[in-house]
């Protein structure tokens, strides 16, 4: 005959290790998401990207989530300034670092006395670094010149920022004012 003692704890060691084995499943189970948990996970293209969602070939990139919305990259406003002034380094969202070098063409008006102002902000618009794009060839003209600029500055708190091309403007007059505007990461 068997014992109650024998029988009772492997059988109880069994029942304890069948609860832990699903308490843990409970605890630890893997979210599945679906598509409408998508909107209140996604909100611009940089989450849409960190989700895994694919990258649609195009300029700007788009990033298209399983529920059908589609996220643009943020390129800043090249594309309606591109009759204006054209910049080839840095390009939008590339990362940076000081001593940064900027490098592009303006058309002739962009420019007065051969310059204007060159900006850098970061993340929460705070100024980090100025200085004056150069003309690289006369600027007194309707056609498009090259320009360089140099900016030097302390690496900001923030991972993002915006660097801003401004149309020299000596008259003051707000209906002449213009910029170009490129969003950029600093470098970790």
């Amino acid at each position: 005959m068997l014992k109650k003692s024998s029988v009772f704890w492997p059988i109880l060691l069994l029942i304890l290790l069948i609860a832990l084995i699903a308490l843990a499943f409970y605890l630890f189970k893997p979210t599945v998401l679906e598509p409408n948990d998508f909107a209140k996970l996604v909100s611009n293209f940089d989450e849409c990207v960190a989700l895994g969602n694919p990258i649609l070939e195009s300029y700007p990139a788009q990033c298209l989530t399983p529920d059908g919305r589609t996220f643009v990259q943020d390129i800043g406003n090249e594309l309606e300034k591109m009759d204006l002034i054209k910049i080839n380094s840095p390009r939008p969202n590339q990362v940076v670092s000081s001593p940064l070098r900027i490098e592009g063409f303006a058309r002739g008006y962009w420019f007065f006395e051969a310059d204007f102002p060159v900006k850098l902000y970061d993340a929460d618009n705070n100024l980090i670094a100025s200085g004056i794009a150069q003309a690289q060839g006369e600027w007194m003209t309707e056609d498009f010149v090259p320009f360089v600029a140099n900016l030097e500055f302390e690496k900001p708190l923030a991972e993002k920022g915006n660097l801003i091309l401004e149309k020299d403007n000596p008259s003051g007059l707000p209906e002449h004012d213009d910029y170009l505007r490129v969003p950029l990461f600093f470098n970790n």
